[in-house]
């Protein structure tokens, strides 16, 4: 028997609150304990809160009810965090406050058959106002206790946050490399593919990507409301100056030259790219995109994926195999991997592994929208910040 002096300190802990007999494992115990010591951080307008795990609340799914298709969710917050953000104005009831949510987000604070609405204004002793359905507008708390109505501001703000996560990305920023010299260096490269091996495995033109839409992706956003698309161009222009700064007022000369590919078996390859670098041989670029996902992560506008942007020009795409109208700009709402069907790439990386695409002077970053297209064949632009 283990002598509980040589037991780390949270294996002691586990061992007294949690016994063996409960929970049938150390492994099992372990990290439930760290869930509960360590919970997740989400960020929400820029504020930090702990989120704790609880269970969830299953429903089966219905078509024709819109309020009962959903899985409500309820997120347990600690007692000391409040809302900071919105405005708690005293009246002549007791206290009020409004907040923005985007009219697709209603039906889960709903939930079934309004369940989750009654389970957030009981716990807080609160009344919780809604919009009818389609209509933008702000939704009300009241309560006789001004610390009753933060709280319930403040759950309300989780629920739309892991509501908002679950939504399909409306928005991107992103690189255009859809200029004529590279397109046309894609032309000759996807021609010269199909000429030479149309016969390795899952070769074919479905899954080439459209040269009018050729681009770098930097971040997904999930905009669901003129306001917050509003708010998100206003971010971006907040970040000119950093702009300028790094590419001292100047479009920055960019080369598109050499392919690689995402994963580890290059007989088996969803995603071929296109490699971009500056002709100076600087990393101007990569510190301005990783330094603006940084400025819309640190405002809650999108949510970080990797330490540093991925910068690559996607140029075949498995995914675009089935649905020629699908985006490859990654995100939620990605195809499941498991409906793709791979294609060998061995050949096309040796002999198109310096393929050279073209060279331009990029000019600018843009808030892209997802499944549009502007008089360029490009992606239609929200909002851009030009280098010049």
């Amino acid at each position: 028997m283990v002598s509980q002096k040589t037991l780390d300190p949270v294996t002691f802990i586990v061992n007294r609150l949690l016994p063996a007999a409960s929970y049938g494992s150390y492994q099992c115990k372990h990290f439930f304990i760290m869930d509960v010591l360590r919970p997740a951080l989400i960020n929400i307008n820029g504020r930090i809160y702990r989120r704790n795990a609880i269970k969830e609340e299953n429903y089966e799914e219905k078509e024709d009810d819109f309020y009962q298709d959903e899985r409500p969710e309820y997120e347990e917050l600690e007692t000391d965090e409040v809302c900071e953000s919105h405005l708690i104005e005293q009246t002549d009831k007791g206290f009020r406050c409004a907040i923005d949510v985007p009219s697709v987000l209603y039906k889960y604070i709903i939930g079934k058959k309004g369940e989750t609405r009654r389970r957030l204004e009981s716990d807080t002793k609160t009344s919780i106002t809604i919009p009818k359905l389609g209509i933008e507008g702000e939704i009300v708390v009241t309560g006789a206790q001004k610390n009753a109505v933060s709280s319930a501001v403040t759950r309300l703000e989780m629920l739309i946050d892991g509501f908002r996560r679950k939504q399909p990305f409306t928005h991107f920023l992103s690189f255009a490399l859809n200029d004529s010299q590279v397109q046309e260096g894609f032309h000759a490269f996807k021609a010269m593919v199909l000429e030479q091996f149309s016969q390795d495995s899952g070769v074919d033109d479905s899954i080439f990507q459209n040269p009018s839409k050729l681009h770098l992706t930097l971040g997904t956003l999930v905009l669901l409301n003129e306001t917050e698309v509003n708010k998100a161009c206003d971010h971006l222009q907040e970040f000119r100056h950093v702009i300028k700064d790094l590419t001292e007022g100047k479009p920055l000369p960019l080369e598109v030259m050499g392919i690689e590919y995402m994963n580890d078996d290059p007989a088996a390859v969803d995603v071929l790219y296109a490699k971009v670098n500056l002709q100076d041989g600087s990393d101007r670029l990569q510190v301005m995109a990783d330094r603006l996902v940084e400025h819309f992560v640190s405002a809650g506008l999108m949510v970080r994926e990797w330490d540093r942007v991925k910068l690559h020009g996607t140029v075949m795409n498995t995914l675009f195999r089935k649905d020629s109208t699908a985006e490859d700009v990654g995100g939620p709402g990605r195809r499941n991997p498991r409906d793709r069907e791979a294609f060998d790439a061995r050949n096309i990386l040796k002999t198109f592994g310096s393929h050279r695409f073209g060279e331009f002077d990029l000019s600018c970053v843009q808030l892209s929208q997802r499944f549009s297209t502007d008089c360029t064949g490009y992606y239609s632009s929200a909002g851009s910040v030009s280098f010049a």
